[in-house]
């Protein structure tokens, strides 16, 4: 019988309150209440609460607190990405992120979904993995939702909500996000 972290982690349907569960993201806020509010700055002490954060990702990485995120150990970052203030990751499930990735103040990327049905939705939730390719620009306040990737050089305009995969090369904007040009390979 899988364990509810098993059961998050493959993609099924899980009980988001389960007691290790629940211990993981504590962990999580210890070490992002230590990031965003005793360091603030990055600094040698919060390159090493990053480590331990996130240890899925290159040493090569720049956050700009505040930064939140459920769990750390699901987000996969390249060399050199830098998130801006105010970003938020959901980790419910694997968010890979490539190299060479700006990410705009307020960006929101949401692997965690739920039930439609409402009687369900009070027991259970599950979640899809996002993928970032390399050399990406996510503008400001923008919001990736579940199982969506972005393709290599790609931006996405500041505000946008993309709820579909973008091709590699594209710009795309607006709500839902939609592709409005080819950028040069």
């Amino acid at each position: 019988m899988k364990t509810e972290k098993e059961k998050m982690l493959s993609g099924e349907n899980y009980f988001s309150n389960d007691k290790e569960l629940s211990l993981d993201r504590n962990k999580a806020k210890k070490l992002l209440h230590k990031l965003n509010i005793t360091e603030y700055l990055m600094n040698g002490n919060a390159r090493n609460i990053l480590k331990e954060l996130l240890p899925n990702a290159h040493k090569r990485i720049y956050i700009e607190p505040p930064f939140h995120c459920d769990y750390g150990y699901n987000i996969q970052l390249g060399e050199m990405v830098y998130f801006n203030v105010n970003c938020v990751v959901l980790d419910a499930a694997k968010v890979t992120i490539g190299n060479n990735v700006f990410i705009g103040p307020g960006v929101h990327i949401y692997t965690a979904t739920h039930p439609t049905d409402a009687m369900e939705r009070r027991k259970t939730e599950f979640a899809k993995p996002i993928f970032i390719g390399n050399d990406c620009w996510i503008g400001g306040n923008t919001i990736i939702c579940p199982g969506v990737t972005i393709g290599d050089g790609c931006t996405i305009g500041a505000g946008s909500v993309v709820t579909k995969n973008i091709p590699a090369n594209s710009l795309a904007v607006g709500n839902p996000a939609r592709v409005i040009k080819k950028l040069k390979e």
